[in-house]
């Protein structure tokens, strides 16, 4: 079975959130900035890591979205 699936988020310096998350990005993950979105793709075979994955990417998400709208003002 292949599972995929796309996460697209609105932000103020999307830049800076999409370079944070990409770091963390493991293999089936892809992180980019567009304009004022981040887009990250997921994809893998094994329905309870790729679960795992996006719960980890949320709360690193939530953290670069801090990080970040701390560092551009």
């Amino acid at each position: 079975m292949r599972i995929e699936g796309t996460i697209c988020t609105r932000h103020g310096n999307a830049a800076c959130v999409a370079e944070a998350l990409g770091v963390d990005n493991l293999p089936g993950m892809r992180t980019r900035a567009d304009g004022d979105r981040v887009i990250s793709t997921f994809s893998g075979s094994r329905l309870r890591s790729m679960i795992a994955s996006v719960d980890d990417y949320l709360m690193n998400l939530a953290i670069a979205e801090d990080v970040c709208c701390y560092v551009s003002h």
